[in-house]
């Protein structure tokens, strides 16, 4: 037979990320942890939109840790506006489904 811990699961997300306020320049880390199997894929989304990270642009000042954590260089803040200011939230997937974890804002001050 089958062990039941072997069973494929759902994602559930383990660690949400919490509110941040980070001085223009500072690095910053959302935290995000998810667990299921086979391993799920975090993405992460700002304001309803995918947040690009260095895997798709190697410029990107942003990093997706092999965790899920979201890590950014450096907090951008320019004349233009503050593009990395909004409402993070990550989610999770796999086949069996998917987990968004809570909302999170992070402030530039």
């Amino acid at each position: 037979g089958t062990h039941p811990q072997l069973e494929d699961t759902a994602p559930r997300i383990v660690e949400h990320p919490s509110d941040l306020l980070v001085s223009k320049g500072e690095p910053a880390t959302l935290s995000c942890k998810a667990e299921g199997r086979p391993s799920p894929a975090v993405e992460w989304y700002k304001d309803g939109e995918r947040v690009e990270t260095d895997r798709e642009d190697p410029r990107s000042h942003r990093t997706l840790l092999p965790g899920g954590s979201l890590f950014f260089l450096r907090i951008l803040h320019g004349r233009r506006g503050k593009p990395d200011e909004g409402v993070y939230v990550c989610v999770a997937r796999n086949y069996l489904g998917e987990a968004t974890s809570r909302n999170a804002s992070l402030e530039v001050a």
